[in-house]
């Protein structure tokens, strides 16, 4: 579909891309991958047509439609939430004033065997199959089925979106994208602003209903679902692999191996043949060969190895001052905004060492339980901080708060005590500030790159109770790396509010999950979590088996509570076979589908099939029967979730 030929970019001398190709094939799902500053975000943007390259060609068929997700965008406040999404729809709008506009005219006119009068039926006749084609009778089903699937609730559509956070902006700017199914989607980041629930969604989406998808992402978890292609930008060129990102990240271990050999093979050729010309260069017996090899040193292309490596660096925090047992214990707390109930009966106790995660739907309370545990806002019942409880707190306003007028390397020698004084541009270096941007003053730096700093400054104050909301929304995945191994290395008490499946899995040992106005606690990681919300509702289930059993016979004895499960779940067990079977069956009709349209496509591309209008109604049925088999698909799929969560 694209072609990308002999890509140049340049800044200021500097080469970001050199020579670059690539090709870009329909329903390719491609991460693009890269050390910060390799140009991941510079490539889609010369993609989305908003950045032009020094040189070469990028081939983008005319016809072809492009969406784009930046990670930043200015967003506008003039209407609700659905009025919003709908600009997603605004062809389809054009179609029915021209559609309404026309037939006022057939109305009108009387001239009935005029060859304008025939024009104006023809074009009305265009329009209506068109409309037919493109979905313009369904549209509203499947815009709220996106909302709802990004997290809104049906009561938020007729809300202003001023009333809504940037980070739920963003997901109205990602819904009209996903609306408008392009041909090419392109996003930047998109896991930054969603929940967990949401980024399942979205791959969801991803793997069964979006066409071509260029993405970047630092969320492992989340590009291993949606791609099976990974392109990788190093030194200003491209290594592309035809696999996910973890058998990508295997192949390129081999990869380096096999280019540290070859780049140490050539330095010791290089370091032979310079001791040579040195050794023989006044001696006139040896002129002629120390010139031929003077000009193979300038012919030889020099291998050049990424310095990204670092595996040896890491992070230490310093001692956790020692706190009593129980750093956070709370009983019966409840919130509320006026009558809107945030949460309610919260009880548990964090012990001193547990690192434990708080997840959920976003707007279920993580972060507003955390200020209650900071003492910024009221709450009502018990919440008490243990024995010399020191608070390190990380959120995004943090950034907010750092002096302007020091320099990156100045802040953080400011709170560094100890032997980590001697490592503070190692620590920067890891998390993106190394060389120059060490000497940057804190006013220029970026949104993203005050919270890193922000971050790095957190991590060196001596605390035992670390509460993070969110910290790895501006961290690269080597970043992400050494924040983990430094957490996990942490001996005092972690509470971390995050949405990235893969940071949390193997740091925390307990879940907090938020949803229903409640706060339940779940033993294990964040994977064992996730694995177990499939069963937990079975006790509702047996609970309702057993109502169901009262209310038909009371004088029946009932049976064992071992008996009522086992039967409870073998019925669960075939509700989901059924459900599986019917996904099955939907599937492979909407590839039979698929595939149909995409011949008649091929026909209506033709002279010849563009002028039979009996393509066009069988295109038009074709693809209102895939409208209807996509949304029974996706009924299908979220019973299957519900009983999943049985």
């Amino acid at each position: 579909m694209v072609s990308v030929e002999k890509l140049n970019v340049e800044f200021g001398g500097f080469t970001l891309f050199d020579e670059v190709s690539f090709v870009v094939n329909k329903k390719d799902r491609i991460a693009l991958v890269g050390k910060n500053g390799a140009g991941k975000s510079t490539m889609l943007k010369i993609f989305a047509g908003q950045q032009s390259p020094t040189s070469g060609t990028v081939s983008i068929p005319r016809e072809l439609t492009i969406g784009y997700l930046p990670q930043q965008m200015k967003l506008t406040d003039n209407h609700t939430v659905r009025e919003e999404a709908e600009l997603a729809f605004a062809h389809i709008h054009e179609i029915e004033n021209e559609m309404d506009r026309l037939n006022r005219q057939l109305a009108e006119r009387t001239d009935y065997e005029s060859e304008e009068y025939q024009k104006i039926i023809d074009r009305v006749t265009h329009q209506t199959e068109h409309f037919q084609i493109i979905g313009g009778s369904n549209y509203q089903a499947e815009l709220e089925r996106t909302l709802m699937g990004l997290g809104f609730r049906r009561e938020d559509f007729e809300r202003p979106t001023a009333e809504f956070s940037g980070g739920w902006r963003m997901r109205i700017e990602l819904a009209k994208l996903l609306l408008q199914r392009p041909d090419i989607l392109l996003l930047d980041e998109p896991t930054n602003h969603l929940d967990i629930e949401s980024i399942q969604w979205l791959e969801t989406f991803i793997a069964t209903r979006a066409n071509a998808v260029i993405l970047v992402s630092h969320d492992r978890a989340f590009i291993d679902n949606t791609t099976f292609r990974t392109v990788e930008i190093e030194l200003g060129k491209i290594y592309d692999y035809k696999v996910k990102y973890s058998e990508y990240v295997h192949l390129r271990a081999e990869r380096r191996e096999q280019q540290l050999r070859a780049y140490e093979n050539q330095q010791k050729k290089l370091a032979d043949t310079e001791a040579f010309i040195e050794r023989f260069r006044y001696k006139a017996t040896k002129a002629v060969q120390v010139q031929s090899r003077i000009k193979q040193l300038d012919k030889i292309d020099r291998i050049e190895v990424d310095d990204i490596d670092r595996t040896a660096l890491s992070l230490k925090f310093p001692p956790a001052p020692r706190s009593g047992s129980y750093p956070v214990i709370t009983e019966e707390v409840a919130k509320s905004y006026g009558d809107h109930l945030i949460f309610d009966h919260v009880t548990f106790t964090i012990n001193r060492g547990d690192k434990v995660a708080f997840v959920g739907r976003n707007g279920e309370g993580k972060s507003t339980l955390v200020k209650c545990i900071m003492n910024e806002i009221d709450f009502t019942g018990k919440l008490q901080l243990g024995h010399n409880v020191k608070i390190g707190y990380f959120a995004q306003n943090q950034a907010q708060l750092l002096n302007e007028n020091l320099t990156v390397f100045e802040t953080i020698d400011y709170v560094a005590q100890g032997d980590i004084r001697t490592k503070i541009r190692d620590i920067l270096g890891a998390f993106m500030f190394g060389g120059e941007a060490s000497d940057k003053k804190v006013k220029v730096l970026s949104g993203g790159e005050r919270s890193r700093l922000a971050m790095i400054r957190l991590l060196l104050e001596p605390v035992n109770l670390l509460i993070l909301d969110e910290p790895t929304n501006h961290l690269d995945m080597r970043s992400k790396d050494v924040l983990k191994e430094a957490l996990k290395e942490f001996d005092g008490t972690v509470i971390v509010v995050s949405h990235d499946r893969e940071f949390l899995d193997g740091l925390v040992d307990k879940v907090y999950e938020f949803g229903n106005q409640r706060v339940v606690e779940h033993l294990g990681g964040i994977y064992n979590f996730l694995e177990r919300k499939k069963m937990e509702s079975l006790r509702e289930l047996e609970r309702n088996t057993a109502a169901a059993q009262n209310a038909n016979d009371t004088n029946e004895i009932q049976p064992s509570q071992n008996k009522l499960s086992y039967e409870a779940r073998k019925e669960l067990s075939r509700a989901i076979k059924k459900a599986e079977k019917a996904i099955e069956a939907s599937e492979k009709q909407i590839a039979e589908l698929e595939t149909a349209i995409a011949a008649i496509e091929t026909q209506l591309a033709t002279p010849q099939g563009a002028a039979n209008p009996t393509l066009y109604t069988e295109y038009s049925t074709l693809k209102t029967q895939l409208s209807q088999v996509m949304d029974q698909w996706t009924e299908q799929t979220m019973e299957l979730e519900e009983l999943g969560k049985e």
